[in-house]
């Protein structure tokens, strides 16, 4: 291992940072049963250069208290951080700190050192000398011992690589705070003691690491500098871990065996296994974290604090003496990004356009299957384009054109954005880029592929199908094609940033049914006959306008009277289809400019969409105050129910 005394030469020194919270409540709301309290009136302080471990049982809260800390979480909190002895300005500490999320969530296409150099460009700027920031990400990847896995890309990477990518990402700017969420889950046993023995390091070398962990063995858990057990939302040790088993003795009289893992030991203790009241004693001797480090000689450990007044609040607030100089320092950092928003823009649209030409399986798969159904459509529909005898079956080519273009281009996205989105929460969570700069590139980044596949479908199918050979006609033709293409992958986005893979497979399909028979319902049959509901739906289905702009582009644009190979055609007269399908008002560039606000909309929608979930505080007080009575009064009535 590196000497966990080694610093990053190359970027700016570390500032110390302590955190330290006080009376931390956190409530959800569960539907119909009521509240139900996760953290309770919680303490605890951590410090700058230690490893601290927040262990406890399953359901304790250990992962809520890391998000509350993090910042990653917020809403339905009570109580008060303190960085640096002053209270937590998010603005900032969110430029300091970074959150390392359980799930290794990488660029799949990009190797090690693409993905680093990428991500020095978003977190050190462009006017970084090129030489200087190779070697800024060569000391981080030495550091972190990926040298080896330089050139390899991560998809290939074994996951205690990931891991450490996942760390040496975020090292880049050289943050003073890191959070980890679990970081040895799926990991074997000496993986785990590799990436344990590196978090110390990270924190011997300034770092205020905090961290949530499965049981460590007890050769481990006695190197963690500052052990955080949480019991049913309170805090029932901190310290050292070499001294939990004298405070077991003295606070609840157990004695662990010999043979025993200190740290299993501690955790069966605080699920009561050894007596119901061990929680409530090992609470009350550490005074629910007050005590902010126990000793064996049973010493309240808390630093001495003054009393200041906040020019801001007016109100009293407590601070740690030693503390004023470097919270004046955090409070005036610069919380912007490293790039402008163009900048970003640019740097990402380069990142996901290299991911897309790398995927060398997709493209494959996407260019075969539009070859493929092309090939089988145009052949369904061989040469009635200009049949007066087949105009009906002419109108259910321009119907499956449309559906064509429903489906393909929205359900990949329905399987990939979910995942992109994971992504984008981790690097947005930690002032990677602006929502605006990512959505912007990843728009532009997925328009080329899309237009070239589509337009080749379009034209083929067109072809095969007889259609007229007219320039203008054929490019009305892919217009319409081509916008209901990006309106059904404006679909899919909206749909995939809210829901998962699974619930996003369902409602795609789902909703697609109604705007397909919507299209085309009521064609054939005066308008006065259609429900008032049915009709403001036809309205809203975007399918509706791209038939519509098909079949009067198809027999409109001056087409004479198409050749009838039988005794008598009834629709061969252009006009004849219109007035039977009720089209004869419709107005091409009517259609095609509603398209293109269903477009827009949906992308407006869909960033609203990210913006609201990429939220720490994700509910709007008076909606969730209403919501809260809606459940208490819905679960106190289902309560009286069951009682009856």
């Amino acid at each position: 291992m590196a000497n966990p005394k080694k610093t990053l030469s190359n970027l700016t020194p570390l500032m110390p940072v302590n955190i330290e919270f006080s009376d931390l409540n956190y409530t959800v709301h569960q539907n119909g049963y009521g509240p139900k309290t996760i953290l309770r009136n919680i303490n605890g302080l951590f410090k700058s250069g230690e490893l601290t471990c927040i262990l406890g049982p399953s359901g304790a809260g250990k992962s809520t208290l890391l998000n509350l800390l993090a910042g990653y979480k917020s809403a339905n909190a009570t109580g008060t951080i303190f960085v640096n002895g002053r209270p937590r300005d998010m603005r900032v500490f969110r430029r300091i700190s970074r959150y390392i999320m359980q799930e290794d969530l990488l660029q799949p296409h990009l190797s090690v050192d693409e993905a680093m150099y990428a991500a020095s460009q978003l977190k050190l700027g462009l006017n970084l000398d090129p030489k200087q920031r190779q070697a800024t990400v060569d000391e981080i990847l030495d550091l972190l011992r990926l040298k080896k896995a330089k050139h390899t890309r991560t998809e290939k990477l074994s996951g205690g690589e990931r891991k450490r990518l996942s760390i040496a990402l975020e090292m880049i700017n050289n943050p003073p705070v890191m959070f980890l969420d679990e970081p040895t889950t799926g990991l074997d046993d000496l993986s785990s003691a590799q990436c344990f023995s590196l978090l110390k390091a990270l924190a011997a070398g300034g770092r205020t690491v905090i961290c949530v962990l499965h049981t460590p063995s007890a050769r481990l858990f006695h190197m963690i500098d500052n052990v955080y057990i949480v019991a049913e939302g309170q805090c029932a040790f901190q310290g050292k871990g070499q001294e939990v088993i004298p405070f077991l003795e003295m606070s609840c009289g157990l004695s662990c065996p010999k043979t025993y893992n200190p740290a299993d030991f501690v955790l069966e203790a605080a699920c009561g296994e050894y007596g119901e009241h061990d929680v409530e004693r090992m609470v009350a001797a550490v005074e629910n974290g007050r005590c902010h480090r126990w000793t064996p000689d049973y010493q309240h450990q808390s630093p001495a604090r003054t009393t200041s007044i906040d020019e801001d609040s007016q109100q009293v607030v407590e601070c740690s003496d030693m503390s004023f100089n470097d919270a004046n320092h955090l409070l005036k950092h610069d919380f912007g990004f490293a790039l402008s928003g163009w900048d970003q823009f640019k740097v990402l649209l380069c990142r996901m356009l290299l991911q897309v030409w790398r995927d060398s399986s997709h493209l494959t798969l996407k260019l075969s299957l539009h070859l493929a159904l092309g090939i089988i459509i145009g052949g369904m529909f061989y040469d009635m384009g200009n049949d007066g005898s087949k105009t009906m079956f002419n109108f259910g080519f321009c119907y499956t054109c449309i559906i064509f273009f429903l489906y393909i281009p929205m359900m990949p996205v329905l399987l990939q954005f979910p995942i992109d989105v994971k992504i984008l929460k981790r690097e947005y969570f930690n002032r990677w880029y602006s929502l605006g700069a990512y959505y912007a590139a990843y728009t532009i980044s997925h328009l080329p592929l899309q237009l070239f596949l589509g337009t080749m479908y379009a034209t083929l199918v067109y072809y095969l199908s007889g259609q007229p050979m007219e320039v203008l006609r054929l490019a009305q033709f892919l217009f319409m094609c081509l916008m209901v293409s990006l309106v059904s992958e404006s679909m899919g986005l909206a749909i995939g940033s809210t829901l998962g893979i699974v619930n996003g497979m369902f409602m795609g399909p789902v909703l697609s049914v109604p705007l397909m028979l919507l299209s085309c319902y009521g064609m054939g049959s005066g308008s006065a006959d259609i429900p008032i509901l049915i009709r403001i739906g036809m309205n809203l289905s975007y399918l509706r306008y791209g038939l519509e702009g098909i079949i009067v582009t198809m027999y409109r644009l001056g087409r004479k009277s198409l050749p009838c190979p039988i005794d008598y055609c009834h629709l061969r007269e252009p006009e004849a289809l219109l007035r039977h399908v009720g089209m004869e008002n419709v107005q091409y560039w009517q259609d095609a400019v509603l398209l293109i606000f269903s477009f827009v909309g949906l992308r407006l929608c869909t960033y609203v969409l990210l913006k609201y979930r990429l939220s720490s505080r994700k509910s709007i007080q008076a909606v969730t105050k209403i919501g809260q009575l809606v459940k208490t009064k819905f679960g106190s009535k289902r309560t009286k129910m069951s009682a009856a």
